[in-house]
């Protein structure tokens, strides 16, 4: 069995099951960094792990731009590449179909791209996409999809919606193909993309259609693109009470720590965004009180630590004046520490998450968090 439902909260949806791969099991909810080029931004994979990190994201089509699925195959696999002791998830690439500077058009059969070192024109159809993840050899991969904006008309979003539903079944059709020979314990397990923008239709047909294909895991797509909070979940909602229980269910690209905990209350198992490390960067920073904009003038000279509730290294030995000015300055130390304090941020909120699920007061903490945490 890929996925197994250890705990269930009574007063919510709320549950911790246990992800089964080729390579180990990771215990959901979880969070994953992402490692766009199989490396986390500022962050050591030994720290990473340190932290409790279970599971990474790397993103399939820029490394096969940069070569680095053919120096990863070489080297036997992303996890020896990266000397990653966890679990490793790949994204398709289908987000970058909105990237002007590799995207240049996209069809029934695939999607062109150039790659931006060379000019050289690529086309990548579902069965490429496919190839490409199994020679990376992640642990879980994803189907080729066509990601809508939010601004797109109901009907640009169906007509992404009928695409990425036909190069799903391309995807699964020959994943299955390429992995006939390999034991069920040692098969890349392959995740379906659901689209369908904030249209409950759009998101229900998509639901059915993947449910057909009888993917390992569904992955909810296409947030983080301007749309309401409300609006998110209610797409999120319409799609899990339409999806098996025995299925895990990873919410692409939410990684705010009030979305976490919802996405949790509904039995969301995983979940990845870049927005962590990019907002830290630029200086938002989370603590068990709100979150924190760091440049603000206010903690020019404020001399105590980020958050006197966390307990990773950054909080126990710098100061927010110190953090501040190196963010300021855009000194490269600064941006590692604030980075690695989101991470672990949510990490440990995950955990802690885990701990009410299991006393059945998950409903109670994440209503005391809400609270609490100042925007």
């Amino acid at each position: 069995m890929t996925f197994k439902i250890i705990y269930e909260d009574k007063k919510t949806k709320a549950r911790i099951g246990k992800l089964k791969t080729k390579s180990g099991t990771a215990e959901t909810p979880f969070f994953m960094p992402v490692a766009t080029r199989a490396a986390t931004k500022g962050i050591t994979v030994e720290e990473l792990y340190k932290m409790g990190v279970q599971t990474t994201i790397s993103n399939a089509l820029i490394l096969y731009l940069r070569q680095g699925s053919e120096i990863i195959k070489k080297a036997g696999g992303i996890k020896k590449f990266m000397n990653w002791k966890g679990l490793n998830f790949t994204d398709c690439g289908g987000f970058q179909m909105y990237s002007k500077n590799i995207y240049l058009s996209s069809s029934d059969k695939g999607v062109l791209f150039k790659n931006p070192i060379n000019g050289e024109k690529l086309f990548i159809t579902p069965e490429k996409d496919m190839e490409i993840q199994l020679d990376i050899g992640s642990d879980v991969a994803m189907s080729l999809d066509s990601m809508p904006l939010y601004n797109h008309t109901k009907k640009q979003i169906m007509e992404a919606g009928e695409k990425t539903k036909a190069w799903a079944k391309r995807c699964k059709i020959h994943h299955d193909n390429l992995q006939k020979e390999i034991p069920k314990n040692k098969k890349q397990l392959l995740f379906g993309i659901i689209q369908g923008g904030i249209y409950e239709d759009l998101r229900e047909d998509q639901t059915k259609s993947l449910m057909q294909l009888d993917f390992d895991g569904y992955s909810i797509g296409g947030f983080g693109l301007g749309e309401t909070i409300e609006e998110e979940f209610n797409a999120v909602k319409v799609v899990k009470n339409i999806l098996p229980k025995e299925k895990p269910v990873y919410l692409m690209g939410i990684g705010t720590p009030i979305e976490i905990l919802k996405g949790i209350e509904l039995g969301v198992d995983v979940f990845d965004s870049r927005m962590p490390t990019q907002s830290a960067r630029r200086g938002t920073l989370f603590t068990w009180k709100g979150k924190i904009k760091i440049l603000n003038e206010k903690y020019k000279f404020d001399y105590t630590s980020l958050d006197e509730e966390c307990d990773c290294f950054v909080c126990k030995n710098y100061t927010k004046a110190f953090l501040r000015y190196q963010l300021i300055n855009n000194e490269p130390l600064g941006q590692r520490l604030a980075m690695y304090h989101n991470v672990y941020f949510l990490t440990k909120l995950i955990e802690k998450a885990k701990e009410q699920i299991k006393k059945n007061k998950f409903k109670e903490f994440k209503e005391k968090f809400e609270k609490d945490y100042k925007n």
